[in-house]
């Protein structure tokens, strides 16, 4: 009786550069499969380019997906039964197991020159063929061979290929996919300084590593009938393959900059938050079978399955992502909210009212009213920074009315003399003195908000003027009435 193995799934990104959304979402669905059916998250970094891998991208990828809230079991930092769990770490086992393919016959050293193979291609060229290695090493004497390497000839390392044929692919997402083998030549699973390449590395890791599937993003099927290849060379079992689709942009061009953001740092930036931007990429290119967009990871959890990920390619909606993220912020907890506020540079030196409590009760005001953290800021700063300008369309509505400087009066007599000073008692006193004036309660209160905020739209004016405290407000009123016999004839 065939034993289940457990689930073991892993994350394997090149440290090259920031962790990309679409890499994110591959972390994820591996994560959302692993913790549903009880099993191990391993995240591995795929840094044998020593050109182009850096330790920065390294820790931004793990601090992107911690950020995420995306946790691994094993990896680079935590170490495990499994490591290293860096491939620039794993170079001698790369190289035992490249001996067993040589000694056994299923990889041969090949000696052409760049000149030989360009030629070569050159004349594929000519015909209008697709270039295939010519298979000019693949029948040296090996013992010859070994001669040539051990004298310090450079040689690369080829598997033997089968020349008829195909390669199948069973894939969870996709079906069975066929790669005719004649398309395919000997190809180079190990260069001439003795690095392996991204397929053979990928195996002997995976395999190792014990991973049960293989989920990652539908670009590497193509390399997938070469990775089989390599397993059935070893006689070892074929994990699961699930290759998940592209994330297109939504003219349904390749994601690039030039569409805006795409890597996770970015999103953080733009003031995204986490639980959003885990949410929306969680929905390209799984549907939950209901209609419903907002959901808690780990409510996706129990629900997640290859039956209901996509074909097809998911396209990138940048204002469902917005609307989500604003619903998130309005959700969120002030405290936290304050945090991310003050991550910013934008807001050196806040807050200087009475200190950090002061902010959390400007957010608890302000989070329904914003979308984006850098939104949130900006609604904020008049709690913060005096009155610079004032809206040009209220200017002209409200401060350009001939009875402009009585209202304002009015108004400073009320927040002036309201002694419980709350919300209660100073709606009370301001319709009280509207009815005594003849006007609407919108004549004072319109005027008295854009002095007080510069803007004609704010929360609930009375709690606004709770927040900022009487003296504040007296103050704001006094430079409003200023600033209209400066600028304003009336």
């Amino acid at each position: 009786m065939n034993q289940i193995k457990p689930v073991r799934v892993r994350f394997a990104p090149s440290p090259t550069g920031a962790l990309h959304i679409g890499g994110a979402r591959t972390a994820l669905f591996n994560w959302l499969y692993a913790r549903k059916n009880g099993g191990s998250f391993i995240l591995r970094l795929e840094d044998t380019d020593s050109e182009r891998s850096s330790q920065e991208s390294a820790q931004g990828i793990l601090d992107g997906l911690a950020w995420l809230g995306i946790d691994w079991d094993e990896g680079p930092d935590k170490g495990g039964l499994y490591g290293p769990y860096r491939q620039s770490q794993r170079l001698r086992l790369y190289q035992q197991y490249l001996q067993l393919l040589i000694d056994t016959d299923q990889a041969y050293y090949c000696f052409c020159s760049n000149e030989e193979l360009n030629a070569d291609k050159a004349r594929a060229r000519e015909k209008g063929e697709n270039y295939r290695y010519s298979g000019r090493c693949r029948h040296l004497d090996k013992e010859a061979a070994r001669q040539r390497v051990r004298s310090g000839q450079p040689a690369v390392v080829r598997l033997r290929v089968p020349q008829a044929g195909v390669t199948r692919v069973a894939d969870l997402i996709r079906g069975e996919v066929e790669f005719d083998n004649s398309l395919m030549d000997d190809f180079i699973i190990a260069k001439s300084d003795g690095w392996p390449t991204y397929n053979f590395a990928v195996v002997v890791d995976d395999h190792l590593m014990a991973i049960s599937h293989v989920i990652r993003a539908e670009e590497h099927l193509s390399n997938t009938p070469r990775q089989v290849l390599i397993y059935r060379a070893f006689n070892w079992d074929l994990p699961q393959f699930a290759h998940v689709s592209m994330i297109l942009a939504p003219d349904r061009s390749k994601l690039s900059k030039r569409h805006g953001a795409t890597s996770v740092q970015e999103f953080r930036e733009l003031g995204y938050l986490p639980r959003a931007l885990l949410n929306y990429l969680a929905l390209l290119g799984w549907s939950s079978g209901t209609d419903q967009d907002i959901w808690d990871v780990n409510d996706i959890v129990p629900r997640f399955d290859f039956e209901h990920v996509s074909r097809s390619a998911a396209v990138y909606d940048i204002e469902k992502l917005t609307w989500m993220n604003g619903y998130y912020i309005s959700q969120a907890q002030p405290e936290a909210l304050a945090a991310e506020m003050l991550r910013s540079a934008r807001v050196q030196g806040w807050p200087d009212q009475t200190g950090r409590d002061y902010l959390i009760e400007v957010v608890k005001l302000l989070q329904s009213r914003a979308r984006l953290i850098p939104e949130l800021i900006e609604a904020a700063a008049y709690f913060f920074e005096e009155i610079a300008h004032y809206d040009e369309k209220g200017v002209k509505k409200y401060f350009a009315r001939q009875d402009i400087k009585q209202v304002l009066e009015a108004d400073l007599e009320i927040l002036a003399n309201d002694s419980a000073f709350t919300l209660d008692s100073l709606e009370a006193s301001l319709r009280s003195k509207a009815a005594q004036m003849g006007l609407k309660a919108g004549d004072l209160i319109h005027p008295l908000r854009l002095a007080l905020t510069g803007r004609t739209s704010s929360p609930g004016i009375f709690e606004v003027v709770v927040l900022l405290g009487r003296e504040r407000c007296l103050q704001r009123i006094k430079q409003a009435i200023k600033w209209i016999d400066d600028n304003i004839r009336v």
